[in-house]
């Protein structure tokens, strides 16, 4: 059987496995609120879609159509053009939220804007709705510690594309209440999503302050001329990034030492204690580095290049994807068997 035989039969059985999914709204049409209607759309659920932009709904169609398309190609959805038959756009926010379980905001990362659109969320959905935030950098208790219903909103940040990364970090406000979690939690995995709690209210949740940290020290290196840019992203992609793709930073220092975890500590956290003990502090983003980063990268923003790399991206991202999910259901069959065997 073919890889991508093998894909199409995964996604038709992955579409089996679904059980019936309430209808969601999304509201903000971009981007990241474009890839959010695909990811509930391709689980079965009624998508219904508002965005105030004209301009942003004139290619919302044709862009979802050729999103769909891609996971089609590598066997992450069974039925691209059923799937996109789930999704509407709505005139109105009040129609666009009326009966939904969970509304996934997706708007500007402007405080004020997220502080009136969930005003107008609270006011319409009904109390039961969870309204959830996508914001990547605005903690929720910022922009809903004045509503009434505000016990029913958290963030759900995803990464971009969430469509084809499927982590969703949940973080609730102090005042959210944990059932609303919960519900949040378990929505995002019967959508084929990966939520993770983030406990407390934190500035830049759990990835950005991962990934911070990662650049700090790549806006350094950069900066002060031990390495190139572009020798720095080998380094990821052909390095750390190829286990990072099914194993995090934990697992894979458990594997770098005989004893797991507690020999890998007691060989080189005197190593890494040094190197923490000059971190790269915000000076790391000065001026002076980043123009070393920008004389030293041999490309332009050219608009056209640009989106040739996202294109790129967007088709390796989905061909892991798919990988990743024969990998996981060849496992569970090689468990199975073994299974069948010890009982026989």
């Amino acid at each position: 059987m073919s890889e991508q035989s093998t894909a199409e039969t995964a996604a038709r059985a992955a579409d089996r496995e679904r059980t019936e999914t309430p209808p969601v709204a999304v509201v903000g049409a971009g981007l990241i609120g474009r890839a959010w209607a695909l990811v509930f759309a391709r689980a079965g659920c009624e998508v219904r879609v508002h965005d105030a932009s004209a301009e942003v709904l004139e290619t919302f169609a044709e862009r979802l159509a050729e999103d769909g398309a891609l996971l089609e190609r590598h066997g992450l959805v069974a039925d691209a053009a059923a799937a996109l038959g789930r999704v509407s756009v709505t005139a109105g926010l009040e129609q666009a939220v009326e009966g939904v379980a969970l509304v996934q905001e997706s708007g500007p990362e402007q405080i004020d804007v997220k502080r009136a659109l969930f005003a107008e969320l609270d006011r319409h959905a009904a109390p039961e709705t969870v309204l959830a935030s996508s914001t990547s950098a605005i903690v929720a208790s910022r922009f809903t510690e004045r509503l009434a219903g505000r016990a029913r909103c958290l963030v759900a940040h995803p990464v971009n594309p969430p469509h084809l990364v499927p982590v969703v970090e949940l973080c609730p406000t102090p005042w959210t209440a944990p059932e609303v979690t919960g519900r949040a939690a378990a929505l995002y995995r019967a959508v084929g999503q990966k939520p993770i709690r983030v406990t407390r209210e934190i500035d830049g949740f759990v990835l950005n302050r991962l990934q911070g940290a990662l650049l700090a020290e790549a806006f350094r290196l950069v900066g002060d001329g031990v390495v190139s840019p572009e020798d720095l992203d080998r380094t990821v992609s052909e390095g750390l990034g190829l286990r990072w793709s099914f194993m995090g930073p934990f697992q894979t220092i458990e594997l770098n030492a005989p004893g797991g975890i507690a020999d890998y500590c007691a060989r080189y956290t005197g190593f890494y204690r040094a190197l923490a003990g000059d971190p790269p502090g915000p000076e790391a983003f000065d001026e002076a580095r980043v123009s070393a980063l920008l004389d030293a990268w041999p490309h332009t923003p050219d608009a056209d290049r640009l989106a040739a790399l996202a294109r790129r991206r967007d088709e390796r991202l989905a061909a892991l994807a798919a990988h990743k999910r024969r990998s996981a259901a060849a496992t569970v069959d090689d468990s199975e068997r073994a299974h069948r065997q010890d009982e026989s």
